[in-house]
């Protein structure tokens, strides 16, 4: 194991590793899922954003696309706009950055996939790659943010 010095250190560390994916999440907060009605303010379906994926009419389902998933960050500097939204509109609450290297497993059916509206491929989505009900993909995001390391109070790494 080692020990890194600095943030430069740690970056030239997960370069050879291979690409990540972040997101910041105010404390306390779970990093896939809303589980309490204030952690956001758009109507939640199981504890996911209605707007994040797209749903059937039923509301029951999740169908793929590639405009729809739970959004992450794969470079610095868009981590770091995301973190500082985060911040202003969270006062005086930490901001974590719970983050995935891109080796790690994926549940089946979920990929992640660049936003095609972004062109700098800044800015991924964790997004399903075939129809699955509400509650699969509730367990495969419980799965992921399992998975996932975090960098707590991350405004003096960033």
């Amino acid at each position: 194991m080692n020990q890194f010095k600095t943030l430069v250190d740690l970056r030239e560390f997960i370069k050879g590793v291979g690409k990540y994916y972040a997101r910041p999440t105010v404390r306390g907060d779970h990093p896939t899922l809303h589980l309490t009605s204030c952690s956001s303010n758009r109507q939640l379906i199981n504890g996911i954003q209605k707007d994040d994926y797209l749903f059937s009419e039923c509301l029951q389902w999740v169908l793929p696309s590639e405009n729809h998933g739970l959004s992450f960050s794969s470079h610095w500097q868009h981590l770091k706009g995301i973190h500082r939204m985060k911040a202003k509109r969270n006062p005086g609450k930490p901001v974590d950055i719970f983050w995935v290297l891109e080796a790690a497993d994926i549940p089946a059916g979920m990929a992640f996939m660049v936003d095609p509206r972004d062109r700098k491929g800044q800015h991924y989505f964790l997004g399903v790659t075939e129809k699955m009900h509400v509650g699969h993909l509730r367990k495969k995001l419980e799965w992921v943010a399992d998975r996932m390391s975090v960098i707590n109070d991350a405004q003096d790494a960033l």
